[in-house]
């Protein structure tokens, strides 16, 4: 079972009564950032986009921007991936709801998998924190809190896995946008704590880890920006642009450029 496929505990996740002041800010300020790239993108190709939206979850960025006509002209196709159900169903209900079903179109897929769409795109995005969902195959939710042996993330081998098979996926000058992304530090920590417990779940985690888990099998990890380049080998260092998200070190969008 993964993280989003209790559907109550999904609604809570996408619920403002549920959120943070922070999450919420960052959910407005990645968007302002969003639209930035994708004029930039648009300008420099010169014609509409392909996209594709990594745990599109409930739609959320294909609604804010279909709301905006300028900005929805500059999207040939908006595809989502999610390997969650519940979210697959959140986000069709939102395309048949908007009437933009010709043009968002999602698929239920394991982000791992990401080769199987066989498709190029002008951009990928990954919203909202959703980078830092990508935890090991084998992680012991029901036993990490009593252990002191404490997981080595100097390597994520699974968030390597799929950000290589989306850089595969770019067209030549395309780009991934992933953000939100926490930034690793104590204060951001207890934040995330803070918003988990809000939600009713149960934390697993400590100060010496540099993620969040829950019992009920949610998972975020914190980033810098070392660790992110040491993540992604394949990418150059100088196409690796980190944006402060506000000016509190709680959030940073990360644009890859192929």
């Amino acid at each position: 079972m993964n993280m989003y496929d209790n559907e109550n505990t999904v609604q809570k996740s996408f619920d403002d009564q549920y959120l943070s002041e922070d999450l919420l800010q960052a959910q407005w300020a990645e968007f302002t950032e969003l639209k930035k790239v994708i004029s930039e993108v648009y300008l420099k190709k010169g014609s509409p986009l392909s996209l594709l939206d990594i745990g599109i979850g409930s739609a959320r960025i294909a609604r804010h921007m279909s709301a905006i006509p300028e900005m929805w002209r500059m999207i040939e196709s908006f595809e989502g991936t999610d390997n969650a159900e519940a979210c697959i169903k959140l986000s069709q209900a939102t395309a048949k709801e908007l009437q933009i079903e010709d043009k968002l179109k999602v698929h239920l897929l394991d982000a791992i998998n990401l080769d199987q769409l066989q498709k190029k795109y002008d951009l990928i995005i990954c919203t909202w924190f959703t980078p830092g969902n990508f935890y090991p195959e084998e992680f012991p939710f029901s036993e990490y809190n009593d252990s002191s042996k404490r997981l080595d993330l100097s390597k994520n081998e699974k968030f390597t896995a799929i950000f290589s098979k989306a850089y595969s996926l770019l067209q030549p000058n395309g780009e991934i946008i992933l953000g939100a992304c926490y930034i690793d530090n104590n204060n951001t920590r207890k934040k995330q704590e803070q918003s988990y417990l809000k939600m009713g779940m149960k934390i697993i985690t400590n100060a010496n880890d540099s993620f969040t888990a829950t019992k009920e099998k949610f998972w975020s990890q914190r980033f810098t920006p070392e660790k992110i380049k040491a993540y992604l080998p394949f990418v150059k260092s100088e196409n690796i642009v980190f944006v402060p998200l506000d000016p509190y070190d709680y959030a940073m969008q990360i644009r890859i450029k192929k």
